[in-house]
């Protein structure tokens, strides 16, 4: 019998580990781990897991960026959110990037293991504080979504290096275009979240744990 491969993502290394080892003890494979957003995405490619347990706050890609990029390259790898956060929004969007899962980091050892046994079999998870949550937010988070879902992937990684403090010059260089170009998508973003300065688009970063308050 094949062992159900499994990648870890979270930028602390004492949870992954103590992860690694519940993990195995249940006689799965842990093919890999990282601490870092983009290196997931890499990852994840070239390792082929079956699921993927990610965080939301990691170096350089946030999980649910992360989890857009994995899903569009690999739709057959299931990803399973394990996070502190509850939040409807955030909820919200990994289920909109791709994940079928989310576990909170205070439930219990026995739920994760169901939520990865189910994500195994293809089948959706959600402990029971994110599934109140949705249900109790579920208007407004959709109302949410709409109003986001008109970013491109590159608009959102720029609302977070604007967000982080970075210049029009910092983010040309990180995509090798033009600083005007980069006016340019800034003032497209600015528009289509209906906000008039920069504070507004550093509160929803915070907000939506695109950067650390």
């Amino acid at each position: 019998m094949v062992k159900l491969r499994i990648f870890l993502a979270d930028e602390q290394d004492v949870l992954r580990r103590g992860l690694r080892a519940l993990l195995m003890s249940h006689g799965w494979s842990v093919c890999g781990e990282t601490r870092s957003g983009l290196d997931a995405v890499r990852l994840v490619f070239e390792l082929k897991p079956d699921v993927v347990i990610i965080g939301v706050e990691m170096a350089e890609l946030n999980g649910i960026e992360a989890t857009r990029q994995i899903k569009r390259g690999r739709p057959q790898t299931e990803v399973l959110f394990y996070t502190v956060h509850k939040e409807e929004y955030l909820i919200g969007e990994a289920l909109r990037a791709g994940a079928r899962g989310h576990v909170l980091k205070s439930d219990t050892e026995e739920i994760l293991i169901e939520a990865v046994r189910a994500l195994a079999k293809h089948t959706p998870y959600f402990s029971t504080p994110a599934a109140e949550t949705l249900l109790k937010h579920l208007p407004k988070t959709r109302a949410d979504l709409d109003a986001t879902r008109v970013l491109t992937e590159r608009e959102r990684k720029i609302v977070q290096l604007l967000a982080d403090g970075k210049s029009n010059r910092d983010i040309a260089s990180q995509f090798e275009i033009s600083p005007k170009t980069v006016e340019a998508h800034r003032s497209a973003i600015m528009r289509k979240l209906r906000f008039s300065s920069i504070t507004d688009l550093v509160r929803y970063a915070i907000r939506n744990r695109l950067i650390q308050p």
